[in-house]
């Protein structure tokens, strides 16, 4: 389903729209199924390096990079032209602690454009309770805020890096349903609480950019080029995957992993390397 005139001006405005539909949840219960069957023989959840650029591992989830679902929304937004630069695993146990300091991803990415979009798809329901996604509407126009290093043991970003000074009461929440996804522009400050709800709460970020972006902090980076043409070259193109853990696209995401902890641990005091 197209994004209305509105919905675009208020992605342009306030850096953000939620909910946009993707699939039924019957559909996204059966890719939680996958996922969770993968879990189960590796003691019940996935390695710390299986959570980044997972696209190369498991089949499912490349396809959805490159569903349409997903991509017309975001081609509205950035063009015909897209690159997915990454996919991340974002997940919660029942009753965890883990949570997602306030923080704007282009302060750590490495990315020359301002114009790189973010589409957070719920596997499992993300609510409120089961902390969900919040945004501080607008704070992607204008300069970056000033970040700090936790490193904090149940903050689930890799330095635990956090806006030093926030006003959270202007802070949106974005619920989701499952199969339905958020989008926002990853200049937004965003984080998310705890998962106070029963259930686990299961999500994957894919982050989308136009081809003419670069890759400033790391000497060599990749992407898969998922929709369009890219006349540019700026990333090594990633190999698809013709099944979950096709030995070529495992190899690559060896290489890949290692190029994306090389960018978000670049200038850090400490490198755990825990992505």
């Amino acid at each position: 389903m197209p994004l209305s005139a509105e919905q675009i001006a208020q992605y342009h405005r306030d850096g953000y729209i939620c909910p946009v539909p993707v699939m039924p949840a019957a559909e996204a219960r059966g890719l939680r199924k996958q996922l969770e069957a993968y879990e189960a023989t590796q003691g019940g959840k996935l390695k710390a390096a299986e959570r980044s650029r997972a696209f190369l591992l498991f089949k499912w989830l490349d396809d959805l990079i490159r569903d349409p679902r997903v991509l017309d929304p975001v081609e509205q937004l950035i063009g015909p032209d897209i690159l997915c630069w990454s996919s991340i695993f974002w997940i919660k146990d029942a009753g965890s602690k883990s949570f997602v300091s306030w923080h704007q991803d282009n302060t750590y990415w490495g990315l020359s454009s301002r114009n790189v979009v973010t589409a957070w798809f719920a596997i499992s329901e993300a609510s409120i309770e089961a902390g969900c996604m919040s945004v501080l509407p607008g704070s992607h126009v204008g300069q970056t805020l000033e970040h700090e290093d936790t490193y904090h043991e149940d903050n689930m970003l890799t330095r635990g890096q956090a806006i030093k000074q926030i006003d959270e009461s202007r802070a949106v929440s974005m619920p989701l349903k499952a199969g339905e996804m958020s989008i926002h522009n990853y200049c937004l400050a965003h984080g998310s609480g705890p998962n106070l709800s029963a259930d686990r709460r299961i999500g994957v970020s894919m982050h989308f950019m136009p081809p003419q972006t670069k890759q400033v902090v790391g000497s060599w980076d990749c992407a898969a080029l998922v929709r369009g043409e890219d006349r540019y070259g700026n990333f090594a193109r990633t190999p698809r995957p013709a099944r979950d853990f096709d030995p070529a696209a495992v190899a690559f995401h060896a290489q890949a992993a290692k190029a994306m902890r090389d960018v978000l641990y670049a200038g850090a005091a400490k490198n755990p390397q825990r992505l």
